[in-house]
């Protein structure tokens, strides 16, 4: 049986529509935090996971085996800046400990467009954003998605800002396998083209009843079925197209150049 992981965010929801159903007695299906199913990936408690992309870049001899993922190819409205002075004037920034892609999504952005590298500070999951002591503070989920209370000189969709700065796509997260997990496989196992069928299919489902699923989870989040709704179908891309991919790889290049992450050329000397 494969131990497969999926992110427990709200963007996950039309991905994994109908995959448990799908995996069956062939493979488990748990839900947690992007970070904890990084490192359950990294030691071996999952086979498979669908995992931010700044952990794929981390990772060792990892694959990505589906074109499902979550992307966004413009404004994405569950990640933003927001800023108490000028983006440009900005030394402290308050990054979501709930994101690392993110987190170094802004940082890349405000190197090139500013030159700015910013002391950095954590804001806890539980902690509120009016109370932090910076300049500016990055957020994803809810808290990014529901109105601002403080006061702020600049507001910024990073989805937005990358990709008319980069003029690519900006990809969050993508289905990964460690190595070697069919090396030794049985014929009961379930082999890389089923899962890629199926997770695949899961995602199609998902699009398919994107209004169910934004019904069904709107009240829980304090957003109407219809905002929901466009937030799936207009924020969100859940496709790895060739677009993405080349996001992909312009967001390891830039933040392997701010040491955020392995430089590729040393990942696969």
């Amino acid at each position: 049986m494969l131990r497969i992981g999926a992110v427990s965010y709200l963007n996950t929801k039309p991905l994994i529509h109908t995959l448990a159903e799908r995996l069956g007695d062939q493979g488990s299906l748990t839900l947690d935090l992007p970070s904890r199913l990084a490192d359950g990936l990294r030691t071996g408690q999952l086979d498979v996971a669908l995992i931010p992309s700044v952990e794929y870049f981390r990772g060792d001899r990892y694959e990505i085996i589906s074109d499902a993922a979550i992307a966004c190819r413009g404004p994405v409205w569950s990640v933003r800046l927001l800023s108490r002075v000028p983006v440009p004037q900005v030394k402290r920034l308050a990054l979501d400990e709930g994101s690392r892609t993110s987190a170094a999504m802004v940082r890349v952005l405000l190197h090139e467009m500013y030159g700015l590298r910013p002391e950095t500070v954590a804001l806890g999951i539980d902690e509120n954003p009016e109370e932090v002591d910076a300049d500016a503070i990055m957020l994803i989920g809810d808290r990014a998605m529901h109105p601002a209370r403080g006061t702020y000189r600049e507001i910024w969709d990073l989805g937005d800002r990358w990709c008319r700065w980069t003029e690519l796509p900006f990809v969050f997260a993508m289905w990964v396998a460690r190595a070697g997990i069919w090396d030794n496989g049985t014929d009961k196992q379930l082999d890389r083209s089923s899962l890629k069928t199926m997770l695949e299919a899961s995602r199609d489902s998902g699009h398919e009843y994107m209004e169910n699923i934004a019904a069904e989870e709107s009240a829980t989040h304090g957003l109407t079925k219809e905002d929901l709704h466009r937030y799936f179908a207009e924020n969100l891309h859940f496709r790895l197209g060739p677009g993405e991919l080349l996001g992909l790889e312009a967001f390891r290049s830039r933040a392997a150049d701010l040491g955020l992450v392995p430089d590729p050329e040393s990942v696969n000397a």
